[in-house]
């Protein structure tokens, strides 16, 4: 039997963060949530995440169930106003929790990133002993203007695995014991030596088997985690190119 691999990645804080990536990403007022738009992009996501059998939280299970019924809710028609209704409370609009917790969330997002920008540059001003390369590999790279998130990588895969499904017979199970992922991440490091100007994240998935797409989405993610590879993305909805570290842009 085929152990289901599964990868947990610092990038998925939650989906509070997954609402407020999708709510800048489209340009949605946080204060007049098209819910039924969030909702079926916020799908999307936990669909593909599923489809790739990432490490998915039961808190993204909820949070998907909330929408959809809030957007049940304001899907209702609404009732006729009667001669009394100025005597009767008016409900309040369902969005509105949401709204409240998703607006708290930004707030102590953006305060733990000017923290981190402090951090940063306190330690561009007092000097410290070099750091080790194991010690460089376990340091976080901070996020580079341009450089993609994991969210937009599932979106990416999203779509790629949408065009395969066309072309292709669906497999009840990934056979990843045929695959091994240590390989792949290696296939994939010898790809980025070759190209140092950035490989097109889609040219990695040349093979578009269901088993191929998920093992090399996997070697990417930990590819990243070791801060070997780096995706970017100069724009949103452009398309994401993948350097070795040493290779990207900003070096």
């Amino acid at each position: 039997m085929t152990k289901s691999y599964q990868v947990k990645v610092e990038g998925f804080e939650g989906p509070l963060d997954l609402l407020l990536h999708l709510i800048n990403r489209y340009e949605i007022d946080i204060y007049d949530i098209p819910v039924s738009q969030i909702t079926d992009q916020y799908m999307h996501y936990i669909h593909t995440m599923q489809e790739l059998e990432l490490d998915l939280a039961s808190e993204y299970l909820v949070m998907a169930a909330t929408l959809l019924a809030i957007k049940s809710q304001m899907l209702l028609p609404q009732p006729q106003m009667e001669e009394d209704m100025e005597d009767m409370e008016l409900e309040e609009d369902p969005r509105e929790e949401l709204m409240r917790r998703l607006i708290e969330y930004r707030k102590y997002k953006q305060a733990a990133d000017e923290l981190k920008q402090k951090e940063l540059d306190a330690n561009r001003i007092y000097t410290r002993p070099p750091l080790s390369m194991e010690d460089q590999q376990e340091e976080k790279a901070e996020v580079r203007p341009g450089e993609a998130s994991i969210y937009d990588m599932i979106q990416a895969m999203g779509r790629l695995m949408k065009r395969s499904k066309e072309k292709q017979p669906d497999e009840a199970r990934v056979r990843r014991d045929e695959i091994p992922i240590q390989m792949r991440m290696d296939e994939i490091l010898h790809q980025m030596e070759r190209s140092p100007e950035g490989t097109p994240f889609y040219q990695l998935f040349e093979k578009r088997t269901r088993p191929h797409i998920v093992v090399t989405f996997i070697a990417l993610l930990e590819l990243m985690k070791s801060n070997e590879i780096t995706c970017v993305q100069q724009k949103h909805f452009e398309e994401l190119i993948v350097f070795k570290m040493e290779d990207a842009p900003w070096n």
